[in-house]
């Protein structure tokens, strides 16, 4: 069986969730084709991570139905399991073992013998090699992250579940693990992944936004900022918190403030920036660089959220 064997290799239907009377995951239906890198992005209790565990087997839903490979997760766990992969938050290999014994661990448990050759192909891979014989304690989180994702693709599976994979990760490590993870998208398997970082989210090939157990809506980076309305004013100026402050309290527009420099949702540049402008200056703040800009995934999703 190949991965391009199914047009569709995942589909949820209605799919419902509730712990005690908190409502996680509420009646989400949505596809995930073959060979796509498909990102969940949401805050923290969105209901991410209970999406994911669900896929995989590791908890039921309250309703709903789940279908991996066309097969229903809830009639057939262990064959999906058996073609499938999950990296979780947290890392959870054993400290105590190397590199290599946390693999030779992982292809065990999926009774593969004949792994030696995929093994160092995934050590090479992960660019791991050179730290085979070191504990999986004494390596740095981004490579942590990297055993894990060699241990779970040990078996080759079909579809890859990653959650929160770079979180906590230094910046080189994460764009690492990007590399690693577009050269197996390239080999055709199907990448599941939740993040709370927007700019990862531009790397899938599709996007599910989700808040408070809902999806908000799912396209492909292009078509999701195609959505945004208005043009994204990006402006640095001599006091970039009282500025945000002033914005604020003048207008009724979506003020964004990344680091030093101020995202503002406005209806037209000719109209708008000279109100602005004269709102600033009447403040005694003179605004140092403007510049209209394309929407981001984030500017889009603040957007919708607000």
């Amino acid at each position: 069986m190949k991965a391009c064997d199914f047009q569709i290799m995942i589909k949820i239907e209605n799919l419902y969730k509730t712990y005690n009377e908190t409502e996680a995951v509420k009646c989400i239906s949505f596809e995930i084709n073959s060979g796509e890198m498909f990102g969940i992005i949401g805050p923290d209790g969105a209901g991410k991570t209970t999406i994911i565990r669900i896929l995989c087997g590791l908890i039921n839903s309250t309703s709903g139905e789940a279908y991996l490979m066309d097969k229903n997760i809830k009639n057939e766990r262990s064959l999906i399991q058996k073609n499938i992969g999950y990296l979780s938050q947290i890392f959870s290999l054993y400290g105590d073992l190397t590199v290599d014994e946390n693999i030779d661990f992982f292809a065990n448990i999926h009774n593969i013998t004949d792994y030696h050759d995929r093994r160092n192909e995934l050590l090479t891979f992960t660019n791991l090699i050179e730290f085979r014989n070191r504990l999986a304690n004494n390596l740095s989180g981004g490579m942590k992250q990297k055993l894990s994702l060699a241990c779970s693709l040990i078996h080759k599976p079909k579809i890859l579940f990653l959650d929160e994979p770079t979180t906590g990760v230094d910046p080189v490590s994460r764009r690492d693990f990007w590399k690693i993870l577009a050269n197996l998208k390239k080999d055709g398997i199907t990448i599941v992944l939740t993040t709370p970082y927007l700019d990862e989210a531009e790397r899938c090939t599709r996007v599910a936004f989700m808040n408070e157990g809902e999806i908000m809506d799912v396209g492909t980076p292009s078509e999701l900022k195609a959505k945004m309305t208005g043009e994204v004013l990006e402006i640095v100026s001599s006091d970039i918190k009282k500025t945000e402050s002033i914005l604020k309290k003048h207008f009724d527009f979506d003020i964004q403030l990344f680091g030093d420099r101020i995202n503002i949702v406005i209806n037209n540049f000719e109209d708008d920036f000279p109100k602005i402008e004269m709102i600033l200056l009447n403040s005694s703040i003179k605004i140092t660089e403007k510049r209209v800009i394309t929407p981001t995934l984030e500017n889009l999703f603040i957007n919708m959220m607000r």
